[in-house]
Parts: structure tokens; sequence; C-alpha cells
């Protein structure tokens, strides 16, 4: 079993930058492919960005390609999403998921996740 805990969440000017952490716990976090979703009011569950657990370069959706950088440091258990350049439409609550039976082709697929955090909520004001 893993748990997730997302932070970092807050409210900033458009133009602005977060940075997202993701803390993994009960479980070897190297062996994960891992995930940032986001999820605005009234809308889906959206696809951000994935680290693959062999490593490799990572994956970014069409909307925050170039300003979003995801990274993972294995020794700290820890996923991260380091946001530039917000813009309004960013806003929603992100969410980090996990899963060791991920392949590439599914990565954007939230039902392909076994874990997901809380959440952390991210609010970008014109």
């Amino acid at each position: 079993q893993v748990q997730l805990v997302e932070s970092g969440g807050g409210l900033v000017q458009a133009g602005g930058s977060l940075r997202l952490s993701c803390v993994a716990s009960g479980a070897t976090f190297r062996n994960y492919g891992v995930g940032w979703f986001r999820q605005a009011p009234g809308k889906e569950r959206e696809f951000v960005a994935y680290s693959h657990r062999s490593g490799g370069a990572p994956a970014y959706s069409d909307s925050v390609k170039g300003r979003f950088t995801i990274s993972r440091d294995n020794a700290k258990s820890t996923l991260y999403l380091q946001m530039d350049n917000l813009e309004p439409e960013d806003t929603a609550v992100y969410y980090c998921g996990a899963s060791d039976r991920i392949i590439w082709s599914s990565m954007a697929n939230a039902g392909q996740y076994l874990y997901w955090g809380q959440g952390t909520r991210v609010t970008v004001s014109s």
C-alpha cells in the first residue's frame, strides 16, 4: 500500500511560480511510475505530467509543456512539479498518482493509477 501526500499549493498571480511536492511512503518509490493530474471545478481529472519508474524523458500534456517540469528524487521518495508562468487556466486541485503497473502508452489514463494523494489546491489570479 502506497501513501501519497501532496503539498505546495496556494494562491499566486498569473505569471508566477509554484513548486508542488508529493511524498510517498509504504513502498519502494523507484519501482513506481508517478504522475501529476489536476481537476478543475466541474471538470474531469486531467493529465499533467508523468515520470516513468525506469527513468527516461518525462511526458507532459500540451497545455503545460514548456511551463511545467516534473522531477523525482527516489532517495527522498518525492515527486515534484515546478510550475512556471502560471495562467488562470491552471487553477485546479493537483493530485499525484502512482502505480507499479503503468505502461508508457497509458500514462495519461487516470484509471491506470492505483494510488492517489488527497490533492493540493492551486489558484491563479488574473
